[in-house]
């Protein structure tokens, strides 16, 4: 099992469809997780529905919503990175190579969790997991913690095959569900997440089970 676990994404509500049960239930078997979250996502388009939020109060808005994701998941440590929204790929490739090499050094982590770049669909995303496995690829072999990557983009699997790393998050649809809760700027809660939704069905078939690739260095 792995014990100290460094989560690199873009945006607040990244974590909380494909990687916040796997999270919870590795802290709930003892892990450390440490969610650097690169920018506040303050460019959104989403401002509630019906809309409570504007453009000068999404980004603190989004940051509690974070702060609230992570607690419902039982992420003590979130790092706040600083970054413009929707701007990570123009961005200084030193600079973002820099942050993430300084959590590297301080957190010694034993597993990576970013998105695999290229089949993530956002700039931001393919950005961001650009970065991780740059940065990761810099060090010797024997030094680099394996790199868990989320893939969606459509046919991603023509290109980079099925994932091999399955997780079965059904008893930790509490807490998944929780995070998803929280970013109420950006989602429309739909019906099927009301009134006891760990234990619909539908729910746990759809949200249930967590999927990774594991990133190969050439």
């Amino acid at each position: 099992m792995e014990q100290r676990i460094l989560v690199v994404l873009p945006h607040p509500d990244d974590e909380c469809f494909g990687i916040s049960g796997t999270l919870a239930k590795r802290i709930a078997a003892g892990a450390q997780v440490t969610y650097a979250c690169l920018t506040l996502g303050e460019r959104a388009r989403n401002m509630g529905n019906p809309p409570f939020a504007n453009r000068i109060t999404l980004p603190q808005i989004r940051k509690g919503e974070l702060e609230q994701s992570c607690k419902a998941i039982g992420i003590q440590d979130l790092r706040l990175l600083g970054f413009h929204d929707k701007t990570l790929e123009f961005e200084d490739q030193d600079l973002l190579d820099l942050k993430i090499g300084e959590l590297l050094a301080e957190l010694d982590p034993t597993l990576v969790i970013t998105f695999f770049p290229g089949f993530a669909v956002h700039p931001d995303h393919d950005a961001t997991g650009a970065a991780v496995v740059r940065t990761i690829g810099k060090l010797d072999p024997s030094a680099r913690p394996p790199v868990h990557c989320l893939a969606f983009s459509h046919n991603h699997q023509e290109s980079i095959g099925a994932p091999d790393v399955i997780v079965d998050v059904s008893e930790f649809l509490k807490q998944k569900i929780a995070s998803v809760l929280s970013h109420r700027s950006q989602f429309y809660v739909p019906q099927l997440f009301e009134k006891n939704p760990h234990k619909n069905r539908e729910v746990q078939e759809r949200f249930g089970t967590e999927r990774f690739w594991t990133y190969k260095f050439a």
